[in-house]
């Protein structure tokens, strides 16, 4: 469904892609894994067309992205649940769900993905008129999740959604993210907890200063030796 090849991407003279390829398959959740500053999220943001590439190609289902502007790759069906939430703090939840769905004009289908969204996130479903900005850490990382669902993604990229969430809500996140792969979305997911991370994925790569350093079925990484040491933090 979603592939890289080789691709190449720069922050001015910094070369933070150093020649990336991996494949996301239509059903799967695939992770990326590695230490800060390895280039998890700028490979998200290069697919998303944040950041473009030097060089490389960036494939959905046939259709080349590279040259494309951010807002029209949302509208081929790649949506970012991104880093930090970046909700928009003083929009209502409702508010916030609705922006996820700016490039739609399908109203019916907007409706139905609303419906949904509310059930997957009941929380959100319980705050609809409450503003962002009031929500909790863990209400936040739903509601950004939410509102990249509203786009109707054929893949959605999620950045680190567990970050700076109590270990319970860490769990309940998992879940979620199990439970729509389940109901048929493709998912791409960077991910700082290794161990959660390949316990629901499918595959995975391992990224290590803009390389793919490994990368392999899910379960296969996390019995991998190096893996277990480096980024599960085991002896």
């Amino acid at each position: 469904m979603l592939e890289l090849k080789d691709v190449h991407t720069y922050y001015g003279n910094i070369h933070a892609l150093k020649g990336i390829s991996l494949k996301v398959e239509k059903g799967e959740i695939v992770t990326l894994i590695g230490s800060n500053g390895a280039g998890k999220t700028t490979t998200l943001r290069t697919i998303q067309g944040l950041l473009r590439p030097r060089s490389g190609s960036i494939v959905l289902e046939g259709e080349e992205l590279t040259k494309i502007p951010p807002h029209l790759i949302t509208e081929r069906g790649v949506s970012q649940s991104p880093e930090g939430r970046l909700i928009f703090p003083r929009m209502t939840v409702l508010e916030n769900l609705e922006m996820g769905a700016f490039s739609r004009k399908d109203k019916d289908g907007i409706k139905r993905d609303l419906e949904r969204v509310c059930i997957v996130f009941p929380r959100l479903k319980e705050r609809v008129k409450q503003k962002g900005g009031t929500l909790s850490g863990g209400e936040q990382q739903m509601l950004a999740m939410g509102r990249a669902l509203m786009a109707n993604p054929r893949v959605l990229l999620l950045d680190e959604p567990s970050m700076g969430l109590a270990p319970i809500l860490v769990e309940q996140i998992f879940q979620i993210i199990q439970e729509l792969n389940k109901q048929g979305t493709t998912i791409l997911l960077v991910e700082q907890n290794a161990r959660m991370a390949l316990s629901i994925a499918h595959r995975g790569y391992v990224l290590q200063t803009g390389h793919i350093r490994l990368q392999g079925d899910a379960k296969r990484l996390h019995d991998d030796e190096e893996v277990r040491k480096t980024y599960l933090g085991e002896e």
